[in-house]
């Protein structure tokens, strides 16, 4: 089957750059193959190329047709794969769970949880005025629903 044949080269592709990863894979019923990869220290236009490659040039093009598009995920594209929150450690994320939503610098990645930090403005235990102060949340990634990077300009 088409599928089997191409996701076994994808699969040989990436055992020979463990420094890429999948995000997304699927091929449609007139067969368009759409890949998302991410990596460890970015996608470069290189690394597109080569998945590319190692898909299309071990494929017959007399016995399957088809179209093929590697891509890199995009900066803002929910994050959906572990090794990614690794590679955006100390950048802004906006983190949604179930119940709340949280905005900070993501701190710590472990292989269960995320951690993020930031400060906001609270009153004073004692007197007037406001006092800065640091919060910190660990959060689950089965909790996760939805994470993405701020981008700031």
């Amino acid at each position: 089957m088409f599928k089997n044949i191409v996701k076994d080269l994808l699969e040989t592709a990436l055992v020979e750059r463990p420094d890429l990863f999948l995000i997304d894979f699927s091929i449609s019923t007139d067969n368009h193959v759409n890949i998302v990869i991410d990596g460890d220290n970015g996608v470069l236009v290189e690394d597109c190329m080569f998945v590319s490659r190692a898909i299309e040039h071990n494929i017959d093009r007399e016995e399957h047709d088809f179209s093929l598009e590697v891509m890199s995920a995009g900066a803002t594209s929910p994050l959906v794969n572990r090794r990614q929150y690794s590679k955006n450690l100390k950048r802004e994320l906006l983190v949604r769970t179930a119940s709340e939503k949280f905005e900070g610098t993501l701190t710590k990645a472990t292989d269960t949880n995320i951690t993020l930090e930031w400060k906001v403005r609270e009153p004073k235990p004692v007197g007037k005025g406001k006092v800065t102060v640091k919060k910190q949340a660990e959060i689950a990634y089965e909790d996760i629903v939805e994470a993405k990077v701020m981008i700031k300009f």
